[in-house]
């Protein structure tokens, strides 16, 4: 596909990557605590090791030629890269509980360090979309936490995941089980981590 629905497709993938999804995701995570807004510094903290830090760990290896594009597109240098990120979150989450953090930013941050180590192994072997589990698991998070109101949210999940297929990213079962993946193993084990901690 070419012209204007590329361009639209490569918007979708850029706007929507891992790395922003799960930002916003970590700024909310606080609100389902007393103290919100005020306490979404501590998702900001938290995102700053579980989003800027391998994000920036990745521009730089771009940069420098070891790694083909931001997106990760060679399944082979996923794994070192998602255990390079799995050490970044979990030092976050060591940060959090040392300042005494919101509960509910730790919960997340579990929650993905799950996410995370399961892209990983399954990177090595098969390239499930990233994009589609993060997507998906943020939205069905945000159902769980703000109500059935958010529903229309769930559009966006076939739409990243069609412009994942546009631009010859993933197949179409990459993208199923990618979403599948988010939208019922993280978002589950948010919810279960939240009922348990809090």
């Amino acid at each position: 596909m070419t012209g204007p629905w590329r361009t639209v497709a490569r918007v979708l993938t850029e706007v929507f990557q891992p790395p922003a999804v799960v930002l916003v995701l970590l700024l909310i995570s606080p609100a389902i605590e007393p103290g919100f807004p005020g306490t979404m510094w501590f998702g900001l903290l938290g995102a700053l090791f579980v989003c800027v830090l391998p994000l920036s760990y990745v521009l730089v290896m771009v940069k420098l030629g070891r790694i083909t594009d931001h997106h990760v597109s060679d399944r082979r240098q996923r794994p070192a890269l998602l255990l390079m990120a799995l050490v970044s979150v979990v030092a976050g989450l060591v940060v959090l509980q040392v300042l005494d953090g919101p509960v509910s930013v730790s919960v997340m941050i579990i929650a993905l360090i799950g996410g995370i180590a399961v892209l990983a192994v399954v990177s090595a072997f098969w390239k499930m979309s990233g994009h589609a589990s993060a997507l998906a698991a943020a939205v069905v998070i945000v159902v769980l936490m703000f109500g059935p109101v958010w529903l229309p949210l769930l559009l966006l999940v076939p739409a990243v995941g069609w412009s994942r297929l546009v631009l010859r990213a993933h197949t179409l079962g990459q993208v199923i089980v990618g979403s599948l993946f988010g939208g019922v193993v993280i978002a589950g084990l948010w919810w279960l981590l939240r009922e348990w901690m809090l």
